[in-house]
């Protein structure tokens, strides 16, 4: 009974997943990167094998130099090159002077190419959470990359994989951006990962003891109310989980729209001297990266700028260091 159930859920998660249009290969990725930039494919091995990465270099860098480094995971459907085109990180980081990183599934892992994010009962999703870990390591002894500050980024279950790899070692980031995920420890299989994806589980985290005045690293969670994929109540359920897990409460929420874009509800979650969580709440966007390249698949440009939020939230948790301060509320892209 239980192997018939596995199979099923499993069946029932890949159609969901089919159901979703298929991403096309992206042709901005693929053009000649901007005068002094690099694009750069490379090559990382953990406990889940071999997985090939991207890596987007902003032009003039100096082996003196240290750079921030921001990690971006691909959702289902996608490979690194069609997050980068969508998502159009790597113009901000042209712009801003950070690395950014794309590892990427293997298909023979995932037919989908999703991140086995849920598979967490069989060790998969942490032996793949330490391959990417090893990817990161990689880069670090090759790249100018600053350790302090380093951040991670996912949509959909690059979302959840950002997440299981923040709880696993949240010493090692400073920020963390969730866009269209489920929480960490909503699912443990693939049989309970389609009802976590609708919302009907809920949300925990196994984590180990934090050393003394050790926090998780500050969360951003990017959420559609239109979302068919991964169920709306799954923000809020993340923001509230990270939220209890550091003692915040969340402080009045705020709207914010610029011009013709979709609207956005923002609630910040906090301690008496820290920002722990933000949630920004879209309404009207589906599954799909808020603000992105018009053309590509999961990219919505209605929506706000992710983005720029997203840079905007990591940059700020940069410049403090993870020390106690009070900061001014990032403004809305």
């Amino acid at each position: 009974m239980t192997r018939t159930a596995v199979r099923a859920g499993s069946k029932a998660l890949k159609q969901t997943l089919r159901a979703a249009p298929t991403a096309r290969k992206s042709t901005l990725a693929k053009r000649t990167p901007a005068a002094g930039t690099s694009w750069n494919a490379g090559v990382a091995v953990g406990t889940a094998g071999a997985r090939r990465y991207w890596l987007f270099k902003p032009p003039g860098v100096r082996r003196t130099e240290r750079l921030p480094l921001v990690v971006m995971l691909h959702g289902c459907g996608q490979d690194a090159q069609a997050l980068a085109a969508s998502s159009q990180m790597n113009r901000i980081a042209a712009r801003e002077r950070f690395l950014v990183l794309y590892p990427e599934q293997d298909r023979l892992s995932n037919a989908q190419g999703c991140w086995n994010w849920y598979d967490t009962r069989t060790g998969r999703a942490q032996r793949e959470a330490d391959t990417i870990d090893a990817a990161i390591s990689h880069v670090r002894l090759l790249q100018p990359v600053d350790p302090e500050r380093i951040a991670l980024a996912g949509l959909s279950a690059g979302a959840g994989m950002a997440a299981l790899l923040a709880t696993r070692h949240p010493e090692r980031y400073q920020a963390i951006a969730m866009h269209s995920g489920v929480a960490p420890g909503a699912a443990h299989s693939s049989a309970t990962a389609l009802s976590a994806m609708r919302g009907r589980r809920a949300a925990s985290v196994a984590l180990v003891p934090l050393a003394t005045g050790a926090h998780l690293p500050a969360l951003l969670v990017i959420q559609g109310s239109a979302d068919h994929v991964v169920a709306p109540s799954n923000g809020a359920a993340a923001a509230l989980l990270w939220a209890a897990r550091e003692g915040a409460q969340p402080r009045a929420p705020r709207a914010v729209q610029r011009g013709a874009r979709y609207a956005a509800t923002i609630t910040d979650y906090r301690t008496r001297d820290r920002l722990v969580v933000t949630l920004c709440e879209v309404n009207g966007l589906g599954h799909a990266w808020s603000g992105g390249a018009a053309g590509q698949a999961y990219s919505d440009p209605k929506g706000p700028d992710a983005s720029r939020m997203i840079w905007a939230f990591v940059a700020r948790q940069f410049a403090l260091g993870r020390a106690p301060a009070r900061m001014p509320d990032p403004p809305a892209a």
